[in-house]
């Protein structure tokens, strides 16, 4: 498999403004804009957003959100890779062993506290599927790289199955949903709120979550270019995630009714995923990150990463005390 991070004429001009906007930064330009890459399913950078939290927490230094949403964590990182986003709201463990295999300088800003349950093997209600072994030969959809794609690793090797036992989907969550609504794929792994949608909406029945397969932590990330030119921004946005993460677990229904019109789902559905996602933000360590070469060594195993990675070969971010 080549690498899916494959600069475009437009990638190659934007990282050229951003090499620009980078020198600005350094030269301690007045009009500084922090590009955050988000996803919709990036809760407390969602939360952050919609209150308007970071423009008054970043005013005292002089900075700026500037927000761009991406429809899923490969693409975000893509971007920030070639230097078009400064910072990465939380994406899936597995995705930054791509961007890493793609050359990309990682800093890790923080990470959240496993949330297994979070994601899970979907198949609808009447389905035949009733275990693991049971998706030999199946049609399975999934976002590539996002991670329930380690996932679902995971689950085959469980079951004595590899990647090359199951027809691969790879589908964004609005098309996997429309391809599990109209029976075009037999199973569907995903990750709330998408998860949790299916479930009331649909009716979708788990196979398996992440118990006891995969751990999936969340981080988030920023260029080691901004993470070394401006650590006073990131120790300002992880002070307000960790902030967040705690209003969210401890005003689920306030939480909910905040983010249901921003992601177009009735609040009962975004509190039951919410309930699922620890959003205990805490500082990314070695020793914490440790499942990250596991995930890693799974990919390059199953020849979806173009070479061997080192999955701790990253920076640190060191929130201040």
């Amino acid at each position: 498999m080549t690498s899916a991070f494959r600069p475009t004429r437009r990638a190659a001009l934007g990282s050229l403004a951003a090499l620009a906007a980078g020198a600005a930064w350094a030269q301690g330009s007045a009009a500084q804009t922090v590009r955050i890459g988000y996803q919709k399913s990036s809760t407390l950078i969602a939360v952050l957003k919609i209150q308007g939290t970071l423009e008054k927490q970043f005013a005292p230094l002089g900075v700026k959100p500037n927000w761009h949403e991406f429809t899923s964590g490969l693409p975000l990182l893509e971007a920030l890779n070639l230097d078009n986003v400064d910072v990465s709201a939380d994406v899936a463990d597995t995705v930054p062993v791509f961007a890493q295999a793609a050359g990309a300088k990682l800093t890790f800003v923080a990470q959240e506290a496993p949330s297994p349950t979070a994601q899970a093997i979907l198949v609808k209600a009447d389905s035949p599927l009733k275990t693991l072994a049971d998706l030999k030969g199946r049609k399975i959809g999934f976002a590539k790289a996002a991670g329930v794609h380690y996932l679902l690793l995971a689950a085959l090797e469980k079951a004595g199955l590899s990647f090359k036992d199951i027809e691969p989907a790879y589908l964004t969550p609005a098309d996997g949903r429309a391809a599990f609504e109209r029976g075009a794929i037999d199973a569907w792994v995903v990750w709330d709120p998408f998860l949790s949608a299916a479930q009331r909406q649909s009716g979708a029945r788990v196979l398996a979550d992440g118990t006891g397969l995969a751990s999936y932590q969340r981080y988030y990330l920023a260029s080691t270019r901004f993470a070394r030119l401006q650590p006073q921004v990131l120790g300002v946005l992880y002070a307000e995630l960790e902030k967040t993460g705690r209003w969210v677990k401890q005003n689920p229904r306030d939480a909910a009714a905040l983010l249901a019109p921003f992601w177009g789902l009735d609040a009962a559905i975004v509190e039951q995923a919410n309930a699922r996602r620890s959003y205990a933000v805490r500082p990314a360590t070695r020793e914490g990150i440790g499942e990250q070469q596991r995930i890693a060594d799974a990919f390059f195993a199953e020849k979806l990463l173009p070479k061997r990675v080192d999955a701790l070969d990253i920076d640190l971010f060191k929130p201040p005390a």
